[in-house]
């Protein structure tokens, strides 16, 4: 098979640079074109030190790409400039979008929750949401993917597959979600200055944070009825990892050996989603710089109630190693490839 021609539009910012770094080591691609609007002409060398020896392409542009010369592009430019670039590129192109702009599927919900219309109507009738394990049918045959968004991808793993079986109840649900710095992208922003971060936790966007329609999209669409949670993200001072407790409240009869055994069973021929046993407590650290996503099941001491604590690297499973491992569906590659990588530890 022909190695896949790539371009990554908006190639210097965290995501951008991290789809370097996995898809370096992927044996079926090739990185032809990669674009930074404020930093064409640079080598990459320039903008980030550690692949002076990769040698890759400069950045150029948007408008110099050859798109007649590529055949996959990952598209990592910030929320609402998307729409109208994806809408303008060649229709032999398979897209994997990075931004929130096309993962809500109702154009109306979008508005509400970024401040302007949906510019792209109906190329959003095309896309495909991305959470890998969960939509992975209907990602192999599509042209345009929306990639998860970084705490939807950590809540929706364990909670989609318990309400599809109608183990927990669909009300009640509380996530409680820690994120590391770099979540918040690569632009400088006073609230992301060591001096400000460092030592310190901050909850943020409460009950107003971007990814809680999201959220609740893919949990309705689960429950086969509306589902509204209570979300709240914080900012922790690391640089990466995050890390969900999920409070929710067991269906009649189920025990929270059900959950556990439900989701074991789920994932149980996923290469990227790991189960633990009883007591597993999951961490950060045992995913860092990875594609996996690892999950523990506890009993809470309410009567009735369970917690679910998630964990995933928000730059790789929650963005770009979700975004190859959607390529490698569409494209027809081992899912794993170029994504072998084992967790940075300490």
């Amino acid at each position: 098979m022909a190695k896949q021609r790539i371009a990554i539009i908006g190639a210097s910012g965290y995501t951008g640079v991290e789809l370097i770094r996995f898809l370096l080591n992927h044996p079926q691609v090739e990185i032809k074109a990669l674009t930074g609007e404020s930093q064409a002409g640079k080598a990459m060398a320039e903008v980030y030190p550690h692949l002076a020896f990769a040698g890759l392409p400069n950045l150029v542009t948007i408008a110099e790409v050859d798109y007649a010369n590529i055949d996959v592009v990952f598209c990592c430019l910030p929320h609402a400039t998307t729409q109208k670039v994806i809408a303008e590129l060649p229709q032999h192109l398979k897209i994997i979008d990075l931004s929130a702009d096309f993962r809500l599927h109702d154009i109306e919900t979008y508005a509400k929750w970024y401040g302007h219309t949906h510019l792209a109507p109906e190329l959003q009738k095309q896309a495909v949401y991305g959470l890998s394990e969960i939509n992975r049918a209907a990602i192999k045959n599509a042209r345009l993917v929306a990639n998860p968004g970084c705490y939807p991808t950590s809540a929706q793993l364990p909670l989609i597959p318990l309400l599809q079986n109608k183990l927990i109840e669909a009300e009640n649900i509380i996530i409680d979600a820690k994120s590391g710095i770099s979540g918040a992208g690569r632009a400088a922003k006073q609230a992301m200055l060591f001096a400000e971060a460092d030592g310190g936790i901050n909850a943020y966007g409460i009950a107003s944070h971007r990814h809680a329609p999201e959220i609740e999209q893919g949990l309705s669409i689960a429950a086969g009825q509306e589902v509204i949670v209570n979300f709240t993200p914080h900012l922790m001072p690391m640089n990466r990892g995050i890390l969900s407790t999920i409070y929710v409240k067991l269906a009649p009869q189920t025990k929270v050996d059900d959950l556990r055994a439900c989701l074991k069973n789920t994932y149980a021929d996923e290469y990227f989603v790991k189960v633990g046993d009883k007591g597993f407590l999951p961490s950060t650290h045992a995913v860092r710089a990875t594609n996996f996503s690892h999950i523990g099941v506890f009993e809470d001491r309410l009567p009735g109630r369970a917690i679910i604590v998630s964990v995933i690297d928000n730059l790789v499973k929650g963005a770009s190693g979700q975004a190859i491992q959607n390529m490698n569906i569409m494209c027809g590659f081992a899912e794993n490839s170029g994504l072998t990588q084992t967790a940075v530890f300490p």
